[in-house]
């Protein structure tokens, strides 16, 4: 266990929801395409919002999926029409959580500490995700980097969370599957738990999280020692 931190903030794309179960309906949509649909569609997606919090062209995340889809397209030589397009999208929408995470957010929200979620995600997105997911009442904000139109790593996206809680960044705990997440969350002075699902090693940037897990699993051993 470690002290208590004055709350938990967890990346949602990626660590709550799994932004390849659009896979299963890429692969019916374009047969033998459907991993690298969901691959390059992810990686151009993060590659968008860095290129745009860089250069102060702010588009909601949202919009971003989109582009990025429609490269995606282009790059792999798909039929992309407007109805794939838009049933990947509203799957997009209801993207699946992976398979322990609403018991180890019960379990977490049953401690009393506060949960939020801080995401690149606009607040509809994560609206319509959290539903579908069965997270609803799980969290007491969404912290949403729409707010300040950069996107992470940008500090001014992570400094929401110290300004919520009436808090140093340090006395809170992140909590990401993405490592350049984690990195940019640990510069910045959280507390960090890498949620490595994948075994990847860590990121070459001079910086390590504080803590390494599998699943959310270990966020729950880690504050709760269970």
């Amino acid at each position: 266990m470690i002290p208590t931190p004055k709350a938990i903030c967890f990346d949602a794309y990626g660590t709550l929801f799994d932004v390849h179960s659009v896979g299963q309906l890429a692969e019916s949509l374009f047969p033998g395409k459907g991993k690298a649909l969901s691959q390059l569609w992810r990686d151009k997606q993060v590659e968008y919002t860095r290129l745009r919090s860089m250069s102060g062209r702010y588009k909601p995340f949202w919009e971003i999926t989109v582009d990025a889809l429609n490269y995606c397209g282009a790059a792999l030589g798909l039929d992309l029409g407007a109805a794939q397009r838009d049933a990947l999208m509203a799957q997009y929408a209801r993207l699946s959580a992976f398979p322990e995470n609403l018991q180890a957010l019960q379990r977490l929200q049953a401690s009393g500490l506060p949960l939020a979620i801080h995401t690149n995600g606009n607040p509809e997105m994560i609206a319509q995700a959290v539903e579908s997911a069965g997270m609803s009442g799980m969290f007491s904000t969404v912290l949403s980097a729409d707010r300040v139109r950069r996107y992470k790593v940008d500090a001014s996206v992570y400094q929401l969370a110290p300004d919520f809680f009436n808090c140093q960044a340090s006395e809170l705990l992140f909590v990401s599957s993405n490592g350049w997440d984690i990195c940019g969350a640990t510069w910045f002075g959280f507390k960090t738990l890498w949620v490595n699902r994948s075994g990847a090693p860590a990121e070459c940037l001079d910086v390590m999280p504080s803590y390494i897990g599998s699943s959310l699993n270990d966020v729950v051993a880690l504050v709760c020692g269970q």
